[in-house]
């Protein structure tokens, strides 16, 4: 830098709001967006989740309604993930298989309504087992990899027959992005993109999700064997590289804030699709301190937002989609 105060005063530029929209390195827009909905069984149902003030269950027609307003207010993309009945709930979680289970129906009900926005599903077992894993387990409760895999790529068939644009294993099984991928391309269903949770860590912030998909009181011990180690960055690395070479179009980061350094270190190495995912926690602390009124709602969520983009994300799921959206424009 040559020049010094008062030659250059950095002020200059952020004295009125045009030159401060000028200058503005990171860019949020609604098409940044992806908006999680929870859907429920019956119809004309919103059930308000407790724990995640401000959200609720919506049955499948709510959810096209919520769709409408999705695609109204700019936002690219809504993440399903399904509240199954308790006695649909089973040890294999089955379910997941069903084409006419919850998550298929409302696919279906979504690309049929608003064709033009995209619908990514969520693979995992958790909301569908009696245990609240992500997958299959042995004697000793331990999760099985492999046996979890071949599950996933079922239920991943079936998600893509009902319509899905984007698969998202959230599982973290080993060597499943692959797998997934040639039952895809061998279905014929060459344009179902993979969204990878590459890096998802074993995080103390998913207490009101799991409320939200009813595995909260079932869960058995704890999700370490398979979700990462929050002290660790270069194994995050390696997982997005693996799930890259596997075939995986884009990969997610999880939770969000509290890793923002992963976030950025993935797109600097590898210059691909990143997506966070603003988890229910991060989401339920923002809206504690709004109604603590030590912080204001909007400014929160667009600052907390455009972090994610300046870290170096393509978008970034999250609960505050629609509020942010309709803020943005």
């Amino acid at each position: 830098m040559s020049a010094r105060y008062p030659q250059l005063r950095l002020r200059r530029t952020r004295a009125t709001p045009w030159s401060r929209r000028l200058h503005a390195e990171t860019l949020l827009t609604p098409a940044d967006l992806i908006w999680p909905l929870f859907v429920v069984e019956g119809k004309g149902v919103e059930q308000p989740i407790a724990s995640l003030p401000g959200v609720s269950r919506w049955s499948v027609d709510r959810i096209v309604e919520r769709a409408r307003e999705a695609r109204d207010a700019g936002i690219a993309c809504l993440a399903l993930f399904p509240y199954t009945q308790p006695e649909r709930r089973t040890a294999d979680g089955r379910e997941a298989l069903n084409p006419d289970n919850l998550m298929c129906r409302a696919t279906r009900a979504l690309k049929e309504a608003v064709p033009e926005i995209g619908v990514l599903t969520d693979v995992a077992l958790d909301p569908y087992t009696s245990h609240g894993h992500d997958g299959l387990l042995d004697e000793a409760g331990y999760v099985l990899n492999d046996a979890t895999a071949d599950m996933l790529v079922g239920q991943a068939l079936n998600q893509a027959a009902a319509g899905a644009d984007i698969i998202a294993p959230s599982d973290m099984m080993d060597g499943r992005v692959g797998l997934i991928r040639d039952a895809l391309e061998g279905d014929g269903r060459h344009n179902v993109q993979i969204m990878s949770y590459a890096a998802k860590y074993a995080s103390g912030f998913y207490g009101p999700f799991r409320d939200a998909v009813g595995s909260g009181g079932l869960l058995k011990g704890d999700k370490k064997t398979y979700q990462m180690d929050h002290a660790n960055a270069e194994e995050a690395l390696r997982e997005v590289a693996l799930d890259l070479a596997e075939g995986a179009d884009s990969v997610m980061v999880k939770p969000g804030l509290p890793y923002l350094d992963i976030i950025h270190r993935v797109k600097q190495r590898f210059e691909v699709p990143v997506f966070a995912y603003q988890v229910s926690g991060e989401y339920a602390m923002l809206e504690a301190a709004v109604a603590a009124g030590v912080a204001d709602r909007d400014a929160v969520v667009l600052e907390t937002l455009t972090a994610f983009k300046r870290a170096g994300c393509s978008g970034v799921l999250t609960y505050h989609a629609l509020h942010a959206a309709r803020l943005l424009g």
